[in-house]
């Protein structure tokens, strides 16, 4: 019965539902779309407005959350890892698009997702890259969920599993390390 099921696996922690999803329980990963599935398709909304990539993007995160939970650590917030992998799963679908020409107009909409797209790629080759790279593991992590995934302070701190206040001290030396490197 699905309501027993909930009522075992609802007192589970999300790295215990992971280490069940590894070993193929298929209840512990139903749990982790109950409970997991609203916010990161809210999330993705904020990357997407095309509702069929993000249904698309979201089933894949599953799919890949159910293959490779063995690969979660225990490192960092669960959530934060399928966040990982959701916004992964997204640019993939994205990348794989096939290019529409840039419309006439240069306010139009769909111009938002192709600068996205350059800006995102663009942190990857560059000085900036190499500045992102030169940032201690935490301060990295604060930077991709706070600038680069778009979450507030209080939503990073959820996903990292950190006070609120530690994201907004890290974020300031993030800031003070990068101005230097890029100097």
């Amino acid at each position: 019965d699905s309501t027993g099921m909930h009522n075992r696996l609802g007192g589970c922690s999300d790295a215990e539902l992971l280490a069940m999803v590894a070993d193929q329980h298929r209840d512990a990963l139903t749990e982790l779309y109950r409970r997991h599935a609203g916010w990161l398709l809210a999330r993705l909304r904020h990357r997407c407005a095309d509702d069929g990539l993000i249904a698309e993007a979201l089933q894949d995160t599953f799919v890949a959350v159910w293959r490779g939970a063995h690969s979660y650590q225990g490192t960092g917030a669960a959530a934060g890892w399928m966040w990982s992998i959701a916004i992964r799963r997204l640019i993939g679908i994205l990348r794989k698009r096939r290019p529409e020409p840039v419309p006439a107009n240069p306010n139009a909409v769909d111009v938002l997702a192709d600068v996205e797209d350059l800006v995102l790629s663009g942190t990857e080759h560059g000085d900036l890259a190499g500045a992102l790279r030169s940032l201690s593991p935490e301060l990295r992590a604060v930077v991709q969920a706070t600038v680069l995934d778009g979450l507030t302070t209080r939503e990073a701190g959820q996903l990292l599993g950190i006070p609120a206040g530690t994201v907004k001290t890290r974020m300031m030396r993030a800031r003070v390390e990068l101005r230097g490197a890029l100097a």
